[in-house]
């Protein structure tokens, strides 16, 4: 159900974006009720001038480390699992790959089941069954 862009800068290690990638999974499932399996993801490694931000923006430090999480999802989580999200979210970037929380922006973007298709030409959540989505 949810598409995530990830926006950082270029330069980092295959395996820390992995792990940025995974983390966010992860959190998603924890959090957000995402099945495990739904995981669709683009990473954008951007160079300094395609990837601009306020480095302190409602005074919180930002460095070069900073990344951008962007979610697309169907309306419906509430307020305490999204905030449940970003703490998850940050606390697992801090843990495993030692990045700081002030460098992560997380934005969700919201819409209707009837917005996805996953193919065959179909309004996948509304004709498939539930059961199905899983």
């Amino acid at each position: 159900m949810p598409l995530v862009e990830i926006d950082l800068l270029e330069g980092r290690a295959e395996s820390e974006l992995d792990t940025i990638s995974d983390a966010v999974h992860e959190a998603m499932v924890a959090e957000l009720d995402v099945p495990q399996r739904d995981r669709f993801q683009i990473i954008n490694e951007r160079t300094p001038t395609r990837l601009r931000f306020d480095p302190d923006y409602l005074d919180i430090d930002r460095d070069a480390g900073f990344v951008l999480v962007r979610i697309t999802l169907a309306s419906g989580r509430s307020t305490g699992a999204k905030q449940a999200f970003y703490r998850r979210l940050a606390g697992l970037l801090a843990e495993r790959i030692g990045m700081p929380t002030e460098n992560l922006a997380v934005v969700m973007i919201e819409n209707k089941r009837e917005d996805w298709s996953f193919g065959r030409g179909q309004a996948s959540y509304v004709e498939l069954p539930r059961e199905e989505w899983r």
